[in-house]
This record gives structure tokens, sequence and C-alpha cells, in this order.
């Protein structure tokens, strides 16, 4: 299946409309109890992030029927979605409320991100800005863009390459076991600077719009980073894991550097993991 702009503009209207009714309005209004820990304090889920996901999930189901949805949310209630999603003929992964950490603490810097997966291979990605309300969009062979509700795009391009001294990006350490944990953070003064926005979301689209140079990852659910690394490729950047094979959607590990060209890779991969 071959998405064209007009699903893509759609399917981004899927987001916002799932944002404006059910994420929104619950935005420094959670209610006592809307907040809840998932395998640990630094896994959230809210209440705004279930009901989105259902929203959105019944929006696909009845747009591409028998396609499989694999939300975050139902994915911790029913682990084996995960397993079908390399194998199926079309699947999306929804993440309903990226960075729900700065969500819950009434941080206006969350996201909502989708991707779609034909026969293992990601098609087409989304990231909607709530608060900006407009929408990244990426079509696998046809570049990336932000698109405004009123059908307002501007196209999306990586920053150019440059010196490691000068490279600024989110290195996210906190999934990192040790001793990879500590070495890496005693190198970061290797860059020129850091971002840390606790949402994959936006760092991806910082990356993908040449705000920043680069982003590590460690943990990839593919909920958190099919959408963005989409983004980040059509936008002309390089990506591959830590030891150089390509990211698949059925990798949940393996850690994941996004730079803007193949020698920035070589150069943050040396820089910041060689030798663990």
């Amino acid at each position: 299946m071959r998405f064209t702009t007009t699903e893509a503009s759609a399917l981004a209207e899927t987001l916002r409309d799932a944002a404006r009714t059910e994420i929104l309005p619950r935005f420094r209004r959670l209610a006592p109890g809307a907040i809840r820990a998932k395998s640990g304090p630094l896994d959230l889920v809210t209440d705004a992030d279930e009901a989105a996901e259902r929203q959105i999930t019944a929006a696909l189901h009845a747009r591409y029927p028998g396609c499989l949805v694999v939300g975050e949310e139902a994915s911790a209630s029913d682990p084996t979605l995960l397993g079908r999603l390399a194998a199926a003929d079309l699947a999306f992964v929804v993440d309903p409320v990226d960075g729900t950490a700065n969500f819950a603490a009434g941080v206006p810097l969350f996201g909502c991100m989708a991707a779609a997966v034909v026969k293992g291979e990601v098609v087409a990605a989304w990231i909607h800005d709530p608060m900006g309300d407009d929408t990244a969009i990426a079509l696998r062979g046809e570049g990336a863009w932000i698109e405004a509700p009123d059908g307002h795009r501007h196209d999306l391009k990586v920053a150019e390459p440059a010196p490691l001294n000068k490279m600024i990006g989110a290195v996210s350490w906190t999934w990192m076991a040790e001793p990879v944990r500590s070495q890496v953070t005693a190198r970061l003064p290797r860059l020129a600077g850091g971002v840390q926005f606790r949402c994959a979301a936006h760092e991806y689209r910082l990356i993908a719009s040449g705000g920043a140079h680069l982003v590590v990852y460690n943990r990839l659910m593919p909920w958190d980073h099919l959408p963005g690394w989409l983004l980040h490729r059509e936008a002309g950047g390089y990506s591959a894991r830590f030891d150089g094979s390509e990211y698949r959607p059925e990798h949940t590990g393996g850690g994941l550097i996004a730079a803007p060209d193949k020698a920035s890779w070589v150069e943050i991969r040396e820089a910041l993991l060689e030798g663990i």
C-alpha cells in the first residue's frame, strides 16, 4: 500500500481531532487518580493517553478495515500486539501522548505520534504538536514537511554536517545500563551542547527541521521511534543502531543514533560509544 499526500493529511486530522477532544481538555486539569505509573516512576500513563488512543484506534479501524493498530497503551495490556507488527499487511503504531511526564506535570511539550508499517516497512509517519497545532508528516520516498490545519506546508531538512564540537543534540541516557550510562554521560562535553525535552516527538521534530544535529536513544519501542525515524530520514538524515545495522520495526533494543549524514554518525558513534 502507498499513502498519498491526501491520505497523509487526513490522518494528520485524525491526530488533531484526538488532541482537541481528549488531550488538550485534560491538560493541567487531570483529576486525582488520572496519572498512574506502569512499569515504574519513569513510565506514566494518564486518562488522556488512554482516551486519545481509543479514539485514534477506532478512527484507523474505520478508515482501514482489518489493519493492525499497535498502541502504546493497548500493548501494555496485550504484549502480543508488538509481535504481530513486522508481519502485518498494514499496521499502525500509535503513541497518543509522547512526553507523558511533561503532560502530567503541566509542561506544554508533548506530541501525538503515529506511523504506518506495510509488511515490515515504515511507509508514513506523523508527529502532531497539540500546542502548536501542526503536524510533521513524512512519506517514504517523498520527503518530510510540516503541515498546518489550513494546509500550508513547509519542507523539513536536517542540519548541515558540523564538527563534533559544534554539534548539538539530545542524548537520552535514562534507559542505558551501567557502565554504559556513566561512560556516555561523561563524554557529553565532547559535543557543543545538549537538549533534553523528555519527549521524543519534539526531539525528532527538532533534528528533522535542522534545529539540532543528533539524537541518541537506547530503548527502541516502535511507537516512540518509528515516526521520528522516518521523518528524519525523509528530511535527509542518516541513522543506524549502535552496531551500524539498520533500524527495523521489530527492534526494541540495540540503540539508535540519528545524524545529518553517515560521516557524522560515525563521528558521534566513536565519540560517545567507542570502547563501550
